[in-house]
């Protein structure tokens, strides 16, 4: 039986405050409210030389600054079906059916999912991280990973992929 090694990281400073809204599958929008995430990060791979899968010490900053990337913004989903979106240079115009959203630019992130939900952060996180380790970790070689995203305590969306 082959030997499986893998790492996880879940440390209290790996958090984002951030404003969001969801809109349900029977297509209400939900007030726009906020959250205190908490994200940990699971990788399963090889060992190195030294024994071990990832650095935990290098591999600490690389998890904070992406988490680092949505601290105090609202997070907007620009890949919805029923939202349309105006960029204009002081602010984000956000329209949903009658309703009308108007954030200062600086304040919002567009990210490229259909919604903010848990699981679907935790894939953009995953995705981030995935990049990241890539560039500074090229001799890593990391089989799968897993990133959860809590919203709150006992209430949390994981995202598992091959890397």
């Amino acid at each position: 039986m082959p030997r499986r090694f893998s790492i996880e990281v879940a440390k209290d400073y790996f958090n984002f405050a951030s404003a969001h809204f969801l809109i349900f599958a029977n297509g209400q929008r939900e007030p726009l409210h906020g959250h205190n995430y908490q994200v940990s990060v699971g990788m399963e791979g090889e060992l190195d030389q030294a024994g071990v899968v990832l650095d935990f010490i290098a591999f600490k900053p690389l998890v904070k600054r992406v988490c680092d990337s949505l601290d105090h913004r609202t997070l907007i989903q620009s890949k919805s079906d029923v939202i349309r979106i105006h960029r204009r240079p002081k602010d984000v115009e956000i329209l949903y059916r009658k309703q009308r959203l108007l954030l200062p630019r600086g304040d919002v992130i567009l990210l490229p999912l259909k919604n903010t939900s848990t699981e679907l952060l935790a894939e953009y996180l995953a995705k981030q991280i995935r990049r990241r380790v890539q560039r500074e970790f090229p001799r890593a070689k990391i089989r799968y990973m897993e990133v959860a995203v809590d919203e709150a305590r006992g209430q949390r969306g994981i995202f598992r992929s091959e890397f």
